[in-house]
């Protein structure tokens, strides 16, 4: 059985490896500065953005951030989910879908009605997930 989880400090290697294959997927390198201070931010329950994690058997399959900040559209705040990534051999089995729905279920709890994430237009397999789970606007973005 899958669980969904807040990220701890302890997650660190199992998380890297995660992140890694998000920033290779969307062909993106990032400085290793740059994801120990996303890492610490992550962790730390006083930050933005916040850290979930889909875990499996106690191994990591799948992250997910999120922050919520203001917009010049809504009375209240809005939540972006910022980075999502299951492991390739992982998929399939309803990671993705309860990572989001964990995001939406904070949302929730802060009564935040929107949720909004981009993605590129060649993540097919993500796109499939994401239109039985939000729809899609003229901008590609998701919301609920």
């Amino acid at each position: 059985m899958t669980q969904v989880r807040p990220l701890r400090s302890a997650d660190r290697p199992q998380w890297a490896d995660l992140w890694q294959g998000y920033l290779h997927f969307y062909r993106r390198h990032l400085p290793e500065q740059l994801t120990e201070t996303t890492f610490a931010r992550l962790i730390d329950p006083s930050r933005q953005p916040h850290g979930l994690v889909a875990e499996h058997e106690g191994r990591l399959i799948g992250l997910v951030h999120y922050l919520f900040h203001t917009s010049s559209w809504s009375m209240t705040d809005v939540c972006y989910l910022e980075d999502l990534y299951v492991d390739p051999a992982a998929r399939g089995a309803g990671a993705g879908r309860a990572l989001i729905e964990a995001v939406y279920a904070a949302a929730d709890r802060a009564s935040v009605d929107t949720v909004y994430w981009l993605t590129q237009e060649f993540n097919a397999d993500g796109r499939a997930l994401y239109d039985t789970l939000a729809h899609r606007t003229s901008f590609i973005r998701y919301e609920r």
